[in-house]
């Protein structure tokens, strides 16, 4: 019997999580032996579990590492870490840095990559696009790092810990993911969801007209991150790579709503165009991180999902 190579997810039940695991599980004759990890709750969720049984699931706390041992004593040395965990709110971060700061940085993940002997795992690292001011349109991956929050601050400082401590790894920076609910749906709500349950009111709703995104397509993200594993695997080449990964749209929230109104047939005269700074949410956002992916689409050769695409396909499912 071959040796199957080991994929493992952190933050294995969150949005993201859930859609990478159920589509590793998914391929026919499955190349990889897959884990996961979890933490708000003590057991992983009954129908992510059913969806995937040949996972292995483990409690880990990245704050303090405890339950990296068991992973080392019941699945091994991993050839493919994704890190999908996060506090990923942004008003969440700014209400408490300290511990946005040791979950965001994966001091305690990374720590524990480091007690292997062997250096072939790579560490595939979700960042975001709140690493930039937001003062131009289309930043590149060159581009200065200034964030405006806590949140953007706590993945700049993971970015350089893992430049600093990893030798090999893919940092992603992301847009806003959206797409399909999960198996076992996340508490957090799901932007598209969201936009096409307040409008199916019937009652005027406000949103920005001077915040500009590239949203992607979650399951763009999966493929890119399958890709990035794959190469990984046949090749065995070093890798230190930094990549935007948004879709191929720059849209404002405005933009985002009109999409779902034509696409589901909401009374678009709803709509109210505000300014951002209209509102207070509890902590600065940047106005246009909008992203160049020409580096993303010449590395893997993938074209993300246009914005309004992507859209009708998470609608199908909703």
């Amino acid at each position: 019997m071959e040796r199957k190579n080991k994929v493992l997810i952190i933050g294995g039940t969150g949005y993201l999580g859930q859609h990478l695991l159920q589509r590793l599980s998914q391929i026919k004759d499955t190349p990889f032996d897959l884990a996961f990890t979890h933490y708000s709750t003590s057991t992983p969720p009954q129908p992510l579990l059913d969806a995937i049984p040949h996972s292995l699931a483990f409690h880990v706390d990245l704050q303090s590492g405890e339950g990296f041992q068991a992973i080392s004593r019941q699945f091994g040395q991993p050839h493919v870490v994704v890190n999908c965990a996060a506090i990923s709110v942004p008003r969440a971060c700014e209400k408490d840095p300290a511990t946005a700061m040791s979950i965001n940085v994966p001091r305690s993940l990374i720590n524990w990559l480091s007690s292997f002997q062997e250096r072939y795992t790579l560490l595939i690292h979700l960042s975001t696009d709140q690493v930039y001011e937001g003062v131009k349109s289309f930043y590149k991956e060159e581009d200065e790092t200034v964030p405006v929050n806590v949140y953007g601050k706590s993945k700049v400082a993971a970015e350089q810990f893992i430049y600093k401590k990893c030798s090999n790894f893919a940092i992603l920076r992301s847009s806003i993911i959206f797409g399909p609910q999960t198996i076992s749906p996340v508490p957090k709500s799901l932007p598209i969801q969201w936009i096409d349950a307040v409008l199916s009111k019937g009652e005027q709703v406000e949103f920005f007209h001077d915040e500009f995104r590239c949203p992607v397509y979650v399951k763009d993200v999966v493929a890119i991150i399958l890709s990035l594993t794959n190469i990984w695997i046949s090749e065995h080449k070093q890798m230190q790579l930094l990549l935007n990964v948004g879709g191929p749209d720059r849209v404002s929230r405005v933009q985002m709503a009109e999409a779902v109104a034509d696409i589901r047939g909401h009374n678009a005269a709803l709509i109210k165009p505000v300014s951002s700074s209209s509102v207070d949410r509890g902590v600065i956002s940047p106005a246009d991180i909008s992203m160049d992916i020409s580096k993303l689409v010449q590395t893997l050769n993938i074209v993300p999902t246009s914005f309004k695409d992507g859209v009708k396909l998470t609608l199908e499912n909703a």
